[in-house]
């Protein structure tokens, strides 16, 4: 049987949560916004945001969400800057105190023997319960499509057109969240950018740049690679989309 609980009630499960791992390669962690992440700031300000799926009390499956307020006067559409935007934009709302409404999925993690079993599902679910129950009117999220590793020289807007015969996208992270209702609402082409000497590549992924547009292991794109600048560029596009929430009931 699956618990899903959160850290605002269960603080002693963030580290064993955090060890479930992550997506992408290991230098997605060196985008420097995602810093503000791994940094633990999302648990200690946002725990209640941060749920985690227990089965017999040991975590198998992570889910963390940022409030924001959106739409605004200043905010008419999803950022292109996607991830990284997201962050900032709860950052800023923490700081001028701004009315959130809108619930922004930063991550799902499922412990890799565990993947395709449906926890995924039941995680995003959860995410969109705890939205309503607090009051948020959406949940929105940059979707990272799980396949593009596999095809990273491929471009990303044929990769997520892409459709199964029963018309689902063929991307199965994609296809989980159409399932559960979600929307289209745009590609987020600057979502994660990475930068780093010919050096710090080397160490992050273990290839040895060259000039031009390289792939390396754990991106859905290339990085674009100058020796005269020592100097490696990945940037990585998103799709944004949309999850309606149930509105809670007051009885």
């Amino acid at each position: 049987m699956i618990v899903i609980e959160d850290l605002s009630t269960r603080p002693e499960l963030r580290e064993p949560a955090l060890r479930l791992g992550g997506v992408g390669g290991e230098f997605l962690q060196h985008d420097q916004t995602a810093r503000l992440a791994k940094s633990s700031h999302l648990a200690a300000r946002w725990p209640e945001y941060f749920l985690v799926l227990l089965e017999d009390d040991v975590p198998v499956a992570r889910a963390a969400a940022v409030p924001v307020g959106f739409p605004t006067a200043e905010r008419r559409e999803l950022p292109d800057h996607g991830w990284d935007a997201a962050l900032i934009w709860a950052a800023e709302d923490l700081m001028s105190t701004r009315e959130t409404n809108t619930l922004i999925a930063l991550e799902v993690m499922v412990a890799p023997g565990r993947r395709g079993g449906g926890l995924a599902t039941k995680a995003l679910e959860a995410l969109k319960e705890r939205a309503s129950a607090t009051g948020m009117r959406k949940l929105v999220v940059p979707v990272r499509p799980a396949g593009k590793e596999y095809e990273p020289g491929l471009s990303f807007e044929d990769y997520i057109a892409r459709r199964r015969p029963d018309g689902l996208p063929e991307d199965p992270w994609l296809r989980t969240h159409e399932r559960l209702g979600a929307r289209f609402v745009k590609v987020a082409p600057f979502a994660m950018t990475v930068t780093g000497t010919f050096a710090q590549w080397k160490a992050w992924t273990g290839v040895e740049l060259r000039d031009g547009l390289m792939t390396v292991p754990g991106g859905i794109a290339p990085v674009l690679a100058s020796s005269a600048l020592d100097l490696g560029v990945y940037v990585e596009p998103n799709v944004w989309l949309e999850h309606l929430v149930a509105e809670a009931s007051t009885c």
